[in-house]
């Protein structure tokens, strides 16, 4: 039965890159996705958070495509707290972050650094889940150190009434580099009392279909680097099959868009220089002649010249790396 339906799209959080000036200028210009989870927010001293720290989740920024809060912390008490805040604010679904891999995160014990003590992911679920008016997702991986850490979570997982179980198959240490454990999360599938979606490394339509196939009883899928990459996927996927013509002249005009979006938010042309290069990071790989203009991008200085070399580039050489069309 759901191989017949159309998957369920949902943007990965990407800390500094998907906020909401991104993610509404997104989908003015493509299609595919059905919801976000956002960039996480920190619950360290939550009690001294001001209501501008939601900016990015309040249902005024979001009202194009639902978002789902994601809250980083290990403390039960300081997540509950932001949890009713969300609720407040409108958010009936909230997001554990148990996935971040970066090490600043982890050796505190938060995001990915809680994975090898399902002990204490038990005593924070058992705490928070009746104290929350929220529905509860978690995003995580397969473990910290070892994939197999995972084997020991899942029955904690099971134990309590999560939405859904949102499984990047790496380990924490191995950030986002080595092949994804797809053997572990067939297992995972397969232990799981919870609908699964999976994440990670969804780069084209060839890698979704593939993992698709393989994996017949998931049909939700998280997308992050490949959406950044090729921002046609998602709605490439809904339709199965490339369905959109002028790429790079749209890419043109999706980029101008963004530019004047993070202009009106961005403190100066140095911030805003700064972001639009993060964003080239993944831009690049999304032509295949990419690598002059790109190393351009990245020694300039001044913020109208690098609106000359990217207009440029576009507007006479840019080749798209996902087909011959133009």
């Amino acid at each position: 039965m759901l191989k017949n339906m159309k998957p369920i799209l949902y943007l990965a959080p990407m800390r500094g890159i998907t906020n909401f000036t991104f993610r509404n200028v997104f989908y003015s210009f493509f299609q595919g996705f059905d919801l976000a989870v956002a960039p996480f927010i920190s619950g360290v001293n939550a009690r001294r958070i001001k209501d501008s720290y939601f900016k990015d989740v309040l249902p005024v920024h979001n009202q194009e495509i639902p978002v789902i809060p994601q809250i980083l912390t290990k403390s039960p008490e300081d997540f509950i707290f932001m949890a009713k805040r969300l609720y407040d604010l409108g958010h009936e679904t909230i997001n554990w972050n148990l996935g971040c891999p970066f090490a600043m995160v982890a050796k505190k014990g938060r995001g990915s650094g809680l994975l090898p003590h399902p002990e204490l992911i038990d005593l924070f679920l058992e705490k928070v889940i009746p104290a929350v008016p929220n529905n509860l997702s978690i995003k995580t991986r397969l473990g910290r150190n070892n994939p197999d850490e995972i084997f020991a979570l899942m029955p904690v997982f099971n134990r309590y009434p999560l939405t859904e179980l949102i499984i990047h198959p790496r380990t924490g240490i191995q950030m986002y580099e080595g092949v994804p454990d797809l053997n572990i999360f067939e297992e995972c599938l397969d232990m799981s009392a919870h609908a699964v979606v999976y994440n990670g490394d969804i780069i084209d339509i060839d890698t979704f279909q593939r993992l698709s196939s393989r994996f017949k009883s998931v049909n939700r899928w998280m997308i992050g680097r490949g959406a950044l990459i090729n921002p046609f996927l998602p709605g490439m996927i809904k339709a199965g099959c490339c369905i959109f013509n002028n790429k790079i002249s749209i890419f043109k005009d999706f980029h101008e868009a963004l530019f004047h979006a993070f202009d009106k938010v961005l403190d100066g042309p140095s911030h805003l220089l700064k972001r639009m290069k993060s964003f080239w990071d993944y831009f690049e790989q999304s032509f295949n002649n990419s690598r002059q203009v790109v190393k351009k991008i990245r020694k300039n200085k001044d913020i109208e010249q690098y609106r000359i070399i990217v207009h440029d580039f576009l507007e006479k050489e840019a080749k798209w790396t996902f087909d011959k069309q133009k």
